[in-house]
């Protein structure tokens, strides 16, 4: 489980991020990784296994991944359930729900993978 170099794409994960891509979505990534170090495997994972390219942002120091998503702003945040961790309020959008003004997000269930949501991204905010 923690040989994070093995890892692989849900089903119609890539498939899906290209498509998004296609209609114009910048795809960004959030890792759970901490170094520079461990980052870099990510990122060859992801070219590996033919994903979009984009950046790849991890959380530095005791920062947190809403810190993240409030620092980059991205339109929309895609994430799982954070089931086996301690489920929903475990996601950025619990801990960013209520909040003026923020990112909308698309909760999947965990290991579920995105081959299910709508082909147009501009769709996911309603999904």
């Amino acid at each position: 489980m923690l040989d994070f170099a093995s890892y692989v794409p849900t089903e119609g994960a890539v498939e899906k991020l290209n498509l998004w891509a296609r209609h114009g979505a910048k795809i960004e990534y959030l890792s759970s990784h901490r170094t520079r170090e461990d980052v870099a495997i990510d990122e060859r994972v992801l070219a590996s296994h033919g994903f979009p390219i984009g950046p790849v942002y991890w959380r530095a120091d005791a920062e947190s991944y809403e810190e993240i998503v409030r620092r980059v702003g991205p339109d929309l945040v895609v994430e799982d359930d954070c089931e086996s961790i301690g489920g929903a309020r475990q996601t950025v959008a619990s801990r960013l729900g209520g909040e003026q003004g923020a990112v909308p997000c698309c909760i999947v269930p965990e290991f579920g993978g995105l081959g299910h949501l709508p082909n147009d991204p501009a769709y996911l905010v309603r999904f």
